[in-house]
């Protein structure tokens, strides 16, 4: 989450839903596009996005001390943004404290930070999030053709998959929300353009009254670069993000998981790509 952009849009009353959600998902797909993708080109967006975020913030929290705890020091757009209307207020009531000090260990009663303070505590909750990159991509263990395993393959030689479905040396084998797939910060648009994907493969297939398809290694490796060249342009690259802690980067420190395109383009590609990209048997 990156605080800056906590609550940029508030939902006007008695406006239909759909509505709103269509103005926030266009909204959002123009920051991203423009503000962190195209970040070389459109650096003054990032850092308007970044100012009107901390106007919105200066509104919702009068003391600067806090303000100054909740200023993140990366750019924006190191971190998957957030919308909401409730985030700031929260950090003001009565019943809540910020603390930012690291904390250095956790007793019976109570968490200890670096400082020594000792804060007493009845319950604690955990949300610090999960390793992606090292154990859950992928979440079972996946073994190709010449028993090449996936999971290792990817770690060994680069995160990758051909438009974010596909990976050579394994046959039959698709895969959502893969490395290079996530599309306009959206789960909803990013598996409907890979199912278009997915039913152009099978049409295909079914009409060669085949039953095996494989993605071409030359394919792959050519949506790579692509993909690379252009995550050469984003604020990932170009811009301050090795405090923000993201887990957008893997451990080869490339920010996989997001195609660098807009939604328009992935939806494009997902209907027009050549079928010769595959092998059929």
């Amino acid at each position: 989450m990156h605080p800056l952009l906590t609550s940029l849009i508030a939902a006007p009353a008695r406006r239909p839903f759909a509505l709103i959600a269509r103005e926030g998902t266009g909204v959002l797909e123009v920051l991203m596009v423009t503000a962190v993708l195209k970040y070389r080109r459109f650096k003054a967006f990032n850092k308007l996005a970044e100012r009107v975020a901390k106007r919105h913030m200066a509104r919702q929290i009068s003391d600067p001390e806090l303000r100054k705890k909740l200023t993140p020091d990366y750019d924006f757009g190191c971190k998957r943004p957030t919308f909401s209307n409730d985030y700031f207020k929260a950090f003001t009531r009565d019943n809540v404290f910020l603390e930012t000090t690291p904390i250095e260990r956790i007793e019976a009663d109570g968490i200890v930070t670096s400082d020594g303070t000792k804060t007493e505590i009845d319950t604690l909750v955990l949300a610090t999030g999960f390793n992606l990159w090292d154990v859950n991509f992928p979440a079972i263990e996946v073994i190709g053709r010449e028993g090449r395993n996936l999971g290792k393959w990817w770690r060994d030689n680069r995160f990758q998959a051909y438009e974010g479905v596909a990976v050579p040396y394994f046959p039959n084998f698709l895969t959502l929300a893969s490395p290079y797939s996530y599309s306009g910060l959206s789960y909803f648009t990013t598996i409907e353009s890979q199912m278009k994907h997915m039913k152009r493969i099978f049409g295909e297939v079914k009409r060669r009254e085949g039953s095996t398809f494989e993605v071409t290694e030359q394919a792959n490796t050519e949506f790579l670069d692509r993909m690379t060249a252009r995550l050469g342009d984003s604020v990932f690259a170009l811009g301050s993000c090795s405090t923000a802690r993201s887990y957008y980067f893997n451990q080869h420190g490339e920010a996989a998981i997001l195609r660098p395109t807009s939604t328009i383009n992935a939806f494009r590609e997902a209907s027009r790509f050549p079928l010769d990209a595959y092998n059929y048997a």
